[in-house]
């Protein structure tokens, strides 16, 4: 299994023998509903677009993960699999091969990779976008993405789980709460689906961010102090920090299976 993170939340996934592009924002702003004086992400460079995807895997319909801007470049005959917010805006973009997975539902990637959605972010008062559970047939390795730290208690029925991806971060907006849940979050699921390793998500990279949004949010938290926090929990999941755009294997054992 191998992985490469191009920073954010955008990730590319080799297992299976299959190329799982996940979130990807590549090039070009990331800017919410064209208000830039509100929230603008930008790099020094843009990110090269991958060849050879097999799937492409959307967890949200907000535009840190469906960017339209790298959706547009993207070859349209590429499948996708997304949330029902998210396939809204690929099949507007005019994407031909469009899987919706709602919460408990599956998708088998040419009987390779098993991809089962799971509840996920809450956006908003009323929609609760996809997290990720994928499974590799033949080694029987397992990869979780949840990429703003809500983890639904049904994900427990698939521990133990081999890779987790999601934040080691807090960000608040005063008033409004959390929006993206890391340190204590990200305990509690190491505890819950005993991973062999876990990485970050949603934070770092080579992206600077301006607007008014960047002014209000209070972020805490950082891979060292989760690395602290596992190890007075007596707990040995590694922690893997990636540098962006580097590809990278995964060191993971096959389980034994339970009796």
């Amino acid at each position: 299994m191998f992985l490469t993170w191009f920073d954010s939340n955008s990730w590319l996934l080799e297992i299976g023998g299959k190329r799982i592009l996940i979130d990807p924002w590549l090039v070009g702003s990331l800017i919410f509903s064209n208000l830039d004086w509100l929230f603008k992400g930008s790099r020094s460079q843009n990110r090269p677009i991958p060849d050879n995807i097999d799937l492409i895997l959307l967890s949200q319909g907000l535009e840190d993960h469906t960017h339209p801007p790298t959706l547009k470049q993207l070859d349209h005959s590429i499948k996708v699999v997304a949330s029902p917010n998210a396939a809204k805006v690929v099949q507007q973009l005019g994407y031909t091969q469009v899987t919706v997975l709602a919460h408990g539902e599956s998708f088998t990637l040419d009987n390779q990779v098993e991809i089962k959605a799971f509840p996920g972010s809450p956006i908003g008062p009323t929609l609760i976008e996809n997290s990720y559970l994928l499974k590799d047939f033949e080694s029987g390795l397992s990869v979780y993405y949840e990429p703003h730290g809500y983890h639904s208690p049904e994900i427990q029925q698939a521990a133990p789980i081999d890779v987790v991806i999601t934040p080691f971060i807090d960000m608040t907006l005063p008033l409004l709460g959390p929006i993206i849940k890391g340190k204590n979050s990200s305990l509690e699921v190491v505890k819950s689906l005993k991973p062999q390793v876990i990485l970050p998500t949603a934070a770092g990279g080579d992206i600077f961010f301006e607007g008014l949004l960047m002014k209000l949010i209070q972020t805490k938290g950082s891979s060292e102090e989760f690395r602290s926090l596992l190890k007075e929990n007596n707990l040995s999941t590694r922690v893997l920090e990636p540098k962006p755009g580097d590809r990278f294997e995964l060191p993971l054992e096959k389980r034994a299976l339970a009796i």
